[in-house]
Parts: structure tokens; sequence; C-alpha cells
């Protein structure tokens, strides 16, 4: 490993040309770093405005982020500094074997770079350049709002219809917490919140699992959560939806207000699954027929308790409330879950396609049953062939385990700009339960490649 990141300096930043060996970008790819492999943790990836930007835990689970201006052969890098974490044994820019430390890169309207991660159930960890796009004006801020920032996990980023960068986390724990949501002031440089109530609220006795909030052909941004009881999984239970064009006025599938904050009572129900029935908040997507109407796969148990995913749309003339639900798999399996901490999902459902005959294309895969994809009539969600699995868009080499230790699993990540696509790769072990292990493994390359644009309509997202 570079000597170099071994500093106990605060924060440091170099330009590192040695570790841009390939600027091509070709089958090698380009080596950013050699980072932490012992457990699955979402890097972030960033490509934007002329320029690439990088966040991951290096060889020693530091935070450390890398920019550039795109054709450039350098990175500059920084690892910015930390603070201790009230109860544990770090700073809050070391990770710990908690795979829910995703991390989170942004850009505002200046081209200033935001960062936020290493968060479960933790004081606010965020960062924040003073010049536009430049890496190593990164620094530590201990605030947003400087409220209900003790205990955050699921750091999001994302701009509403009119550009502003936006910001959502949970405050609290599994099962027990609220969703809160900031806007960045771009000219004051400073967050608000931007209603004054959580916009999903358990009420200190459950907790909401969101999907990020997506934006639809109809103009409007669409979520779609679940309700959980305790930290345990299975505790999962009645999936739900609002929309709003706004993030601040927000209304239920039929355009009734909704009260904010929305609780258990008052949400949008698409299926009332109790407890024990197969709702996981890892497994659950959103699409958009022909007609601009939202469209939600996920999985849950049948009357013989057997693994399923069913699809669901607003009725369109069903009584005041309903959702018009199918099943779509015929599984004999059932995945059984329980517990807390990171687990492995058994099976993924990806976001329901419109094809160009108006039909929904909607690709699974499963551990018990392999994978394929569903073609669904657009008007009746019945249905009307399953198909192979969808071509994988990695070449095989990429897809391909290199590391010698036993257990290692490809981690990647996607970004694209103007017609172009870049993939983040490495390799780490399988999630744990966030508990370590007895053995650390050595680090694996992260190498980033640029490839030719493929058809992603057969992508998965996988949740946690």
């Amino acid at each position: 490993m570079n000597p170099v990141f071994r500093c106990a300096l605060p924060a440091f930043v170099l330009a590192c040309p040695t570790l841009a060996a390939d600027a091509s970008a070709g089958p090698t790819g380009e080596l950013i770093d050699r980072v932490w492999s012992g457990h699955p943790v979402s890097f972030a990836l960033l490509t934007e405005r002329g320029h690439q930007f990088v966040a991951y835990y290096d060889a020693e689970r530091r935070i450390t982020v890398a920019g550039r201006k795109l054709g450039d052969t350098q990175w500059t890098r920084l690892q910015p500094p930390g603070v201790p974490v009230p109860g544990q044994k770090r700073t809050s820019n070391i990770t710990t074997w908690d795979s829910h430390n995703t991390l989170r890169l942004a850009l505002d309207r200046d081209g200033c770079l935001h960062l936020s991660g290493n968060m479960h159930v933790n004081p606010l960890v965020y960062y924040r350049t003073r010049v536009p796009f430049d890496v190593s004006t990164l620094e530590r801020l201990d605030r947003m709002t400087g409220e209900r920032e003790a205990r955050c996990t699921y750091p999001v980023f994302f701009k509403n219809a009119a550009g502003d960068l936006l910001f959502r986390y949970r405050d609290g724990s599994s099962g027990n917490g609220a969703d809160l949501y900031n806007i960045y002031d771009h000219a004051a440089r400073t967050w608000r919140r931007m209603i004054e109530t959580p916009l999903l609220d358990g009420e200190g006795e459950r907790n909401g699992y969101a999907i990020e909030p997506t934006l639809g052909p109809d103009g409007r941004f669409h979520l779609v959560w679940m309700w959980r009881e305790t930290p345990d999984c299975a505790t999962n239970h009645t999936i739900s939806y609002a929309r709003s064009r706004d993030f601040v006025q927000w209304e239920n599938s039929r355009g009734v207000p909704l009260k904010l904050p929305i609780t258990l009572a008052t949400g949008d129900v698409i299926d009332a699954a109790k407890p024990g029935q197969g709702l996981i908040n890892m497994t659950f997507n959103l699409g958009f027929d022909a007609h601009q109407r939202p469209v939600v796969v996920y999985h849950r148990y049948d009357a013989q308790l057997h693994s399923q995913a069913y699809v669901a749309r607003p009725a369109a003339s069903a009584q005041a409330g309903a959702w018009d639900v199918r099943q779509l798999s015929a599984w004999d399996f059932t995945w059984v879950f329980s517990g807390g901490g990171s687990i492995v999902g058994e099976v993924t459902l990806g976001p329901p396609r419109r094809a160009p005959d108006g039909s929904l294309l909607v690709d699974y895969w499963t551990k018990a049953a392999g994978g394929g994809r569903w073609r669904m009539n657009g008007e009746t969600l019945e249905v009307a062939a399953t198909l192979p699995a969808a071509t994988a868009t990695l070449p095989a080499a990429l897809r391909r385990v290199q590391s010698p230790t036993p257990g290692m699993e490809v981690q990647t990540i996607t970004s694209r700009a103007a017609g172009k696509r870049w993939v983040l790769r490495w390799e780490t072990l399988g999630r744990n339960r966030d508990r370590p292990r007895d053995f650390t493994p050595p680090p694996t390359e992260l190498r980033l490649y640029e490839l030719p644009e493929a058809d992603t309509s057969g992508a998965v997202r996988v949740g946690s």
C-alpha cells in the first residue's frame, strides 16, 4: 500500500498519477486505490458537469475522496478528518463492520461537492468543498440544521424539479425512527428543513423504509415505503405510497392531500401485509406504465407461506383507496429471514419498465429458482410471458471474482453522463449481519472502467 495513506495528519491531499496508469480505461481500467474488503458497503461514483468523483473506504477503512476533470489522468485525493464517535472506539472518518455505512456524493448548483455517510444511528457525518469541483477544499461540517442530527442513518442526496439540492436521512433507529428532509440554500450555503415535520414518522413505535423519491413521467415525485416495528427484519409490514410535486404538499394515489407527518394510520396502503408475512425492505421497486401510473413490485408470502413476487397499481375504478394487486410468480420456495443486521438477499426485483408496445417488463433473480424476466400486459398486469434472464451489461471479466480469498463477491457502481458509462469495481466478502469476522481479507483493487453504453432494461436494484 502507498505509505502516504498511513499518514496520521487530520487530512491530506495529493495528486497521484501512479494510481491512474491506464487513462484509456481499457480492459484493465484505472487503478484508483486498494480498498477495504471485509464486508460490502456502498461506495459513491459521481460524473457530472465534466468532472468525476469517487468516495470509498481505503484499505485501512478511512473515508477517501478522489476527483478529477474528465479527460485528466491524475486524481486529486483527500482523506477528510473525523471526530470521536460517542460510545465507539473510532473516529467518524473510519468505518466499522457495518454494511449500512454507505457513502453519498452530490454537486450543488455552484459545483461544490457534498459528502455524507458512514452513519448507522450515529451523529451526522457531512463534508462540503469550499471551491467548486475542488476535492482539496473538502471540509468537515458538524451540522446541517443542528437539530435531530445525533442518530442518523441512510443519507440520500437528490434534486427536486427545480434543481435544488435535497438531503434525506433517518433520525432514530430500526423500529423507532422518522425520515427528515433538508433543502440547501446555495446562496447562503446553509441547510434548512424542507418541511417542519418529518415526512414519515414512526411515532416512536416503528420506522419507515422508503426507496429514494422517484420522479415520474407525470412530473411528480413518487415515494414507496414499508413500516417496521422492531430491529427484526421479519416485522416489516404495510407497504405504502405517497406523491408530491414539491416535497411540501403530499397526496395519495387519488390526489387526496395527506397531513404531515405521514404515519401508519394515514399512508396510502398498497398491501396491508402484517409482520411475518414476507415484506422485506431490500426487495421492492417502482416503475410507471404507459398511462404514467405508478407500478410497484415487491416480495411477500402467499397463503402457503411461499415466497412470491407481486405487482400493484392504483385501481382505476375500484373502491376508494384500493390498489390492484397481482401475483407474478409461482415459486415453491420460502425465503426465511429474521433478526437484525444486514442480511443476504435471496430475491431481487427490478423496476417495472415500459416496452414500446406498452407491456411492462420486470426482471427478477432468486437464489432458489434462478432468474428471468416477466412480460406483463400493460392494461391488466397479467403475466403474458416468462422470458430468460436479461443479458448481463458487464463484460464477463468484470463479473468474475479475481481474489483468491474464499467467499469474495464483485461489487460495482455505475455512473452515466453525456452518453458514456463508467463502472467502479472492487471485491469484498459478503454480508455478515454487520458483525466483525475472525479474519481480515487482503485489500482489493478499486478500478474504474469506461465502457460502451448498454441497454439497462434488465437492471435490478438491490436495496438494504
